[in-house]
Formats: structure tokens, sequence, C-alpha cells
């Protein structure tokens, strides 16, 4: 159900921000909203940052992906969309120095994290999202090759860090989050490691990982 109180700002959540919006989100978040995206979601980009994991992006109307359950956390009016703008930015770059903010490229390219906006999206007069250019390099991702990237990351020290692919293929199960690829991907999750379930298949992992490292 729409929420009938009229906000100003919102950011909208559909991957790890819901679990994980980092410091400066949370200290301005005075709210969340049940939705659903306006745009189609994928597990559509291989994230360098993550160990090469499979991340949820926006994917255009004619690409395989689903509308996908999401939260809008509601932000203090007393930031403005460009500030805002910045607090995404950062936290998607991994960026702890506030004196760095977004600014649009000129020329974006794939590995640019680019700010979308919607207007009067749920009761929200402005609402942002993250959203990226297509990679071409990995155009012809499907389940199989998502599960396999998925498991380098976790045996690479992203799984030391726990921001894998796995954990974050958990997260967004967890969430309600089902795309298109979702229970073919996990099925062949579950395959390759011979386990019944992604908590188990982690744990797992996470032995095999350490193990490694002795």
């Amino acid at each position: 159900m729409i929420n009938s109180i009229k906000y100003k700002y919102g950011i909208l959540a559909f991957g790890s921000l819901i679990d994980d919006p980092g410091e400066e989100i949370k200290e301005l978040e005075i709210d969340r909203l049940d939705s659903v995206t306006p745009f189609k979601i994928e597990f559509a980009r291989i994230s360098s940052s993550r160990g090469k994991a499979p991340t949820l992006v926006p994917v255009k109307d004619e690409a395989k992906g689903r509308k996908v359950k999401s939260k809008i956390i509601v932000m203090n009016e007393s930031t403005s969309l460009n500030e805002l703008k910045s607090i995404l930015w950062r936290r998607e770059c991994h960026i702890t120095d506030k004196t760095k903010g977004f600014k649009r490229p000129e020329k974006p390219t794939s590995k640019h994290v680019l700010i979308g906006e919607l207007e009067n999206f749920y009761n929200v007069e402005k609402v942002i999202y993250t959203t990226f250019l297509p990679q071409k390099e990995y155009e012809n991702l499907d389940p199989e090759k998502l599960a396999d990237f998925a498991l380098s990351s976790i045996l690479s020290k992203a799984g030391t860090d726990k921001i894998d692919g796995v954990r974050y293929l958990l997260s967004a199960r967890e969430s309600g989050i089902e795309t298109e690829y979702s229970e073919r991907y996990i099925k062949s999750l579950l395959s390759k490691t011979d386990t019944s379930s992604l908590q188990e298949a982690i744990e797992k992992l996470d032995r095999q990982r350490e193990n490694q490292l002795i």
C-alpha cells in the first residue's frame, strides 16, 4: 500500500542497500516504505569491488529481468538533493572522504556509478537510485556463469571481508527479491557446491578459503 504521507527525498534500495546502507545514509534515514521497482532488475553486473561478484542493477525493458520488491529509504529533508546524491555515490564507491561528491561524467562508461532520479514515486517527491551503463564484456551472463562468478568471489578476499557474491545473493533472497535468473542461479550454485542451502554453501566455501590460506 502507498503511504499517505508526502515525503521529500528518498533512496530506492533493491540490493545490498537494504541491509547495509552505510553510516551516512543511516544517520539521515527517517522511515522506510515498501515498494516495487519501476524498472526491471537483474543480476547483470560484475562488481570488481566485491571480488567480481554478480550484483543487481536496473536493466532495459527488452532485457531479461523483473520488477522486484524494494525499499524506499526516506531521508531527512534537511539534506539537499545534490548532497543526497553525493552520499549515495560515496556509499556505492566505498568513499569515506565527505569532501568528494557526485558529478555526472561527460562521457560515462560502464565503470562509472551513475545516479538516476524518479519523481513522485510512492508519494515521495524525489527518489534517487544507482544505475550503470551495461558492461559489454559481461553481456552474455546466465545463471551458470553467475554461479561461477559468485563462487570465485567468495574464495577471494571478498569472502574474507564478507562482501562476496554468495552472501549478496542470500541477502537479496532474504529481502524477497526474485529476478528472472534468481532460482536458476541459486540451483546452479547449490549444485556446484553440493549443498542444500545458501547458508550451507557459505559455511562450506568459507572453510575451503581458509584452508587454502593455511
